[in-house]
């Protein structure tokens, strides 16, 4: 009898709930241990098979991809539906087929993003340039295999590369591709693992592989000779700085600037951008501009939209009457986005590690993995032409009596013993014997074995030459470079971004309006600045400072005046009064290390104000040379924020000051003597890294300039012995307590 619902209810355990054995418990476990169990494979896995590109420039999803394009033919023939190359990846990359599709369309010719795109594409494959350009879905878009793909595949089928089992084992899929060409140079790509990324930049393909012949003919060559810069394929203009190049083509890493290119129509009184950054979109500039002018601070515009269509993109700005075009423009490579830095990280992975490399590092890996796929490629044409020449000298054996091989066939009497028979008849071995034995009836003529076994001269001679190309390694790399150049003249294209030199690039300085009041400047000796109003000071106590620290400077002007911060490592940081907010006497003031972003370990030993550059600067240094340089040496018509060079760096420094005006000055050596002078019989100099003149004469072995002050009559008794009219001086030896509490260094 069955049980009614209220039994069945209240009887037993519920199938429907299950025990899960340590549910809710707490259990104690070591941080490493649980980092190396749970943390550690899942990081290495994103690293090793996601988002680090290898060697040959792809990534597991790209290679994946591709793949299987080339095996559905897709190299050479016409389209097909976008979903179905996206059913078929999934054989090999179970991510998803949005994941899929979203790489097929980044590496698509629609999409743009590509100097060279892998994927012919037609339909909406969304733009790079845009943000909310969407593409359609992968059943409305069609794609196959570009034709440059060529290259990435061939003799794949010649054991060039390792094949490996996919996902679930039911297949193979190529480790690596054996591309002609270093594709991980000549087009983009991205990646975010745990605790690494990666960012590669695109260069020109023809200069890629000049650069790439250059390096494999002479270690040493200069790169800049063939490879001028990164190429992107949405054109701008790129702000070339030799020193920051050099530094990324040694190190990987470092950034550039690419400012948008632009023309001007004047009859329709519009700027039209037609070529931006590769960081950037078109709304982020248009929602950028668009917020300034609600701030104000964009009146020449009248209007922004954006004008992409067919023929490409177009960010129009519409300008009010008089307004200069260029001026304008330099105001806007300042506050948005139409001028953007590109940060290089080149990191890549070589044999399963990841390496940040130079590129004269990657091209050297790069012909290392390359010149491994040609020898392997040699190995595989070498091993069939020898089993081919095995079988034509077997074929040739039997020209020598075809009747008797006729005859042995037909006499023998099980079909088994046919082969052993003819190795008996004719002295060869069981693979040639076969191959006679499968020849068809109607070849068994003179004729048909002539013209095969005339093939074994031939043979003979590619496999000396193959054997030659194994056993020398300047072959080798001779048909690598033949290959570059067969690459470069049919593929090249002309470069997209034009390089502008830094030395020559306006750069306009964007004036905001600042407010102008007087206002109390205050530096420590440990690199702490204040700025604060007289209103402020006066009703302020104390000055509180770091411990141990003091106010070395304590300077009145206005908030709109520059200020220039000298460091310790001969580097000066221009600031503005009006970059630091008004503060009180009883706050400790901003750290200018960290405000200006000097290096690490760098300290501020110096703060000069000014506002029109008039006057010089004066540094003395511990060989008892002084160096007068002009003030006007440090103004620039961009808004640097920092210069190098900024004083002598042949001995240390020991004072420095701003003098509006020539004055006295007194100088005191570590073997007692002073030295009164005037500082007009020092000449000015244009360059900042001047090691000046001598001033103080050091007779004494090891002594050196200490001290350095402006010079107020009566500091010094009978001051008339330290004075000198002729530079340069020993000075007169002064004793403290001839001294005494007057003289204030």
């Amino acid at each position: 009898m069955p049980k009614s619902k209220k039994e069945r209810k209240s009887g037993g355990t519920s199938k429907a709930h299950g025990y899960i054995a340590g549910a809710g418990e707490i259990v104690e476990q070591d941080v490493g241990e649980t980092l190396r169990k749970n943390y550690m494979p899942y990081a290495m896995s994103v690293i090793l098979s996601r988002a680090i590109p290898e060697i040959d420039g792809f990534k597991p999803s790209h290679r994946k991809l591709l793949y299987t394009m080339y095996k559905m033919g897709l190299l050479g023939s016409a389209r097909t539906k976008s979903a179905n190359i996206v059913g078929q990846t999934m054989k090999l990359n179970p991510h998803g087929d949005s994941a899929i599709y979203d790489t097929m369309v980044r590496l698509s010719r629609g999409y743009e993003a590509l100097l060279h795109p892998f994927v012919d594409s037609k339909g909406n494959f969304g733009k790079f340039y845009s943000r909310d350009m969407a593409w359609a879905a992968s059943r409305y878009t069609e794609a196959k295999l570009d034709e440059i793909c060529k290259e990435l595949f061939k003799d794949i089928d010649k054991d060039t590369v390792d094949f490996a089992d996919n996902y679930d084992n039911t297949t193979k899929e190529p480790t690596l591709l054996p591309a002609t060409f270093p594709t991980v140079l000549v087009n983009a790509n991205t990646g975010i693992a745990v605790g690494m990324a990666s960012n590669i930049c695109p260069f020109n393909l023809s200069e890629v592989c000049n650069t790439a012949i250059a390096l494999m003919r002479d270690p040493d060559a200069d790169l800049f000779e063939t490879l001028q810069a990164p190429d992107f394929p949405g054109g701008g203009q790129l702000i070339f700085d030799r020193e920051v190049m050099e530094k990324i083509y040694q190190t990987g890493r470092g950034s550039f600037r690419v400012r948008s290119r632009y023309a001007y129509d004047k009859a329709a009184g519009c700027i039209d951008v037609t070529q931006i950054p590769p960081s950037t979109t078109v709304e982020v500039i248009v929602e950028k501009v668009v917020d300034l002018v609600k701030q104000n601070r964009l009146k020449e515009i009248s209007d922004i939209r954006d004008e992409t269509d067919l023929d490409g993109l177009k960010i129009t700005i519409d300008l009010k009457r008089g307004v200069d075009p260029d001026k304008l423009m330099q105001k806007l490579f300042k506050l948005t986005t139409l001028e953007d830095s590109f940060g290089c990280n080149f990191n890549v992975l070589v044999g399963g590690v990841p390496r940040v490399l130079g590129v004269r590092e990657l091209l050297e890996e790069w012909t290392a993995f390359r010149v491994e796929c040609v020898r392997r490629r040699t190995h595989y044409d070498l091993r069939k032409k020898k089993e081919k020449l095995h079988l034509l000298l077997g074929l040739q054996t039997i020209l020598l009596d075809i009747d008797k091989a006729v005859r042995i066939v037909r006499e023998t009497e099980e079909e088994s013993e046919v082969v052993p028979n003819l190795m008996i008849g004719f002295g060869i071995d069981e693979v040639q014997a076969e191959y006679v034995a499968e020849i068809k009836l109607r070849h068994l003529n003179r004729e048909y074995i002539l013209k095969r076994t005339e093939e074994t001269d031939s043979l003979k001679e590619e496999i000396g030459e193959l054997e030659g190309i194994l056993g020398s390694k300047s072959k080798v790399k001779s048909i690598i470079i033949r290959e570059l150049e067969e690459v470069a003249k049919k593929y090249g294209k002309p470069r997209r971004t034009m390089i502008l030199y830094a030395d020559e690039v306006e750069e306009a300085e964007v004036v905001e309006e600042t407010p102008d009041y007087p206002v109390n400047l205050f530096f420590t000796r440990e690199g702490y600045f204040k700025k604060i109003t007289p209103q402020s000071l006066r009703m302020s106590g104390e000055q509180k400072l770091k411990e141990g620290d003091e106010i070395a400077q304590q300077l009145e002007d206005t908030n709109s005046t520059d200020l220039l911060f000298f460091s310790d490592r001969c580097q000066v940081y221009k600031l503005k009064a009006s970059d630091f907010d008004d503060t009180k006497a009883s706050v400790l003031g901003e750290y200018i290390p960290a405000k200006a972003q000097m290096d690490e370990g760098e300290r501020a030993v110096y703060l000069a104000p000014t506002k029109d550059y008039a006057g010089f600067l004066l540094f003395f240094f511990e060989n008892g040379k002084a160096a007068k340089v002009d003030m006007a040496s440090y103004e620039t018509k961009t808004r640097r924020k920092k210069l190098t060079g900024a004083f002598s760096t042949k001995s240390p420094l020991v004072y420095a000051t701003y003098l509006p005006q020539d004055t006295e000055l007194l100088l005191r050596s570590s073997a007692s003597r002073m030295l009164i002078f005037h500082t007009a019989m020092i000449l000015s100099k244009a360059a900042r890294d001047t090691q000046g003149v001598q001033v103080m004469t050091l007779s004494k072995k090891g002594a050196r300039v200490v001290e350095a002050a402006s010079y107020q009559p009566g500091m010094v008794p009978n001051d008339h012995r330290l004075r000198t009219k002729n530079l340069p001086a020993t000075g007169g030896i002064v004793r403290d307590l001839e001294v005494g509490e007057q003289l204030q260094l």
